[in-house]
């Protein structure tokens, strides 16, 4: 008689090229909130998820999904995981096995070891409450180390299959910690790849599908406001735009036509690349100059060692500087970084012009960028990019608490 095959065995053989496929996650628990809130977590490491309720569904799920991991909480109790693990074992699961309860419970430990005696590949008890380092922990065995390759997909393929979506960073006031903003950071959820970074899949400015491209950017980020106003109000947001854009010669319009027609619509700001914007400089006062009728400001993004251009200029119709994370990461510690970003200040000061810190990791790093007189902070220190739900329900409405 032929032995049976582990499940997970079949999913770790696919690759593509030299590298892994991203890895699956099943995430197993009677509590739909305690499910939703492990598969966002375990997604935003680069897992495709799914999800399963009871120990009578597991099975058909495996079998369906080939899951490298099977993330299993005790919500129904003891004896419903106990027969969760035996039906694992009955499949002869050969992938990981992550438990999570409080670390003193018996029943925890119990099951756990259960797990261990019936030959499962038990990784250690993630203990609750935990963080995001703790999970990261548990499963970093299993991310894949190489970068997927690029591009993984065309970018008509991925607007054709609804796999783009616009993540939100927020931007931190200084002085009050209060979220003012957002910038809106596109990504691709791939059903192979999981999330895939924007490096990866952004065409040039001669790519066909370029402007449909950003047209998505911008519709999706009118959508996402009209999914916060109700409950929060106006949210400022900002999309990222090349200066390639402006060149159609309808794209004011067009930009103008998408704003919503809403009471409570305060603008949008459109960031442009500062090597970019240099470049352009005259077709990007241009299209500042035009679009501030329309309720639409244009921010400098990334703005680096181009900046002593800008002083020549006369008039500055532009609403923000954001300052390179180049000239802001080790900024406490680097006297060169600290001197240009004094410079760039005192330009925006002269125009009157709002200053952001980009790219701020660490709390040395925040203070330094506090005591020099940046109006806002944007970066890890405060929040990593989220999706929009995790973002109205993490940011929105709250002051942002400055980290341990």
């Amino acid at each position: 008689m032929q032995t049976q095959r582990p499940i997970a065995d079949t999913n770790a053989a696919v690759t593509f090229g030299r590298r892994k496929v991203a890895p699956r996650v099943c995430v197993v628990d009677s509590k739909p909130h305690i499910r939703n809130f492990l598969q966002e977590a375990l997604q935003g490491l680069g897992f495709i998820s799914c999800e399963c309720e009871h120990a009578a569904d597991l099975s058909a799920m495996v079998m369906e999904r080939h899951p490298d991991l099977i993330v299993l909480g005790l919500s129904a109790g003891g004896i419903e995981a106990n027969e969760m693990l035996e039906t694992l074992a009955r499949l002869r699961f050969g992938g990981k096995v992550l438990l999570f309860g409080p670390r003193a419970s018996l029943m925890v430990i119990a099951i756990h070891n259960v797990g261990e005696e019936i030959g499962l590949a038990m990784l250690p008890l993630l203990p609750t409450p935990f963080c995001d380092n703790d999970l990261r922990e548990r499963v970093a065995a299993l991310l894949p180390i190489e970068a997927p390759p690029n591009p993984p997909v065309d970018v008509a393929e991925a607007l054709h299959a609804g796999w783009l979506e616009l993540w939100y960073q927020p931007k931190v006031e200084v002085s009050t910690l209060t979220m003012v903003g957002a910038e809106a950071l596109i990504r691709m959820r791939h059903p192979t790849w999981g999330v895939v970074p924007p490096a990866y899949f952004l065409p040039n400015d001669n790519d066909p599908h370029f402007q449909t491209l950003s047209e998505f950017v911008v519709s999706s980020a009118v959508g996402d406001w009209f999914d916060f106003v109700p409950e929060y109000g106006h949210v400022e947001l900002a999309v990222n735009l090349p200066v390639a854009f402006f060149r159609h010669p309808m794209a004011v319009e067009t930009l103008a036509s998408r704003m919503p027609k809403h009471p409570a619509f305060e603008g949008l700001i459109v960031e442009i690349d500062g090597s970019d914007l240099v470049r352009n400089l005259p077709l990007a006062k241009k299209i500042a100059g035009q679009l501030r009728f329309h309720n639409i400001g244009i921010a400098i993004d990334d703005l680096g060692a181009d900046w002593p251009l800008l002083m020549e200029l006369d008039d500055f119709p532009f609403v923000e500087i954001k300052v390179d994370r180049e000239f802001v990461s080790g900024l406490a510690d680097n006297r060169l970084k600290q001197s240009v970003c004094r410079r760039i200040l005192e330009l925006a000061d002269g125009f009157g012009t709002r200053t952001v810190a980009e790219g701020v990791e660490t709390r040395a790093d925040f203070a330094t960028a506090r005591e020099l007189g940046f109006d806002l902070i944007q970066g890890f220190f405060f929040a990593k990019p989220m999706e929009p739900h995790k973002f109205a329900k993490r940011a929105l409405g709250r002051v942002m608490e400055i980290p341990n």
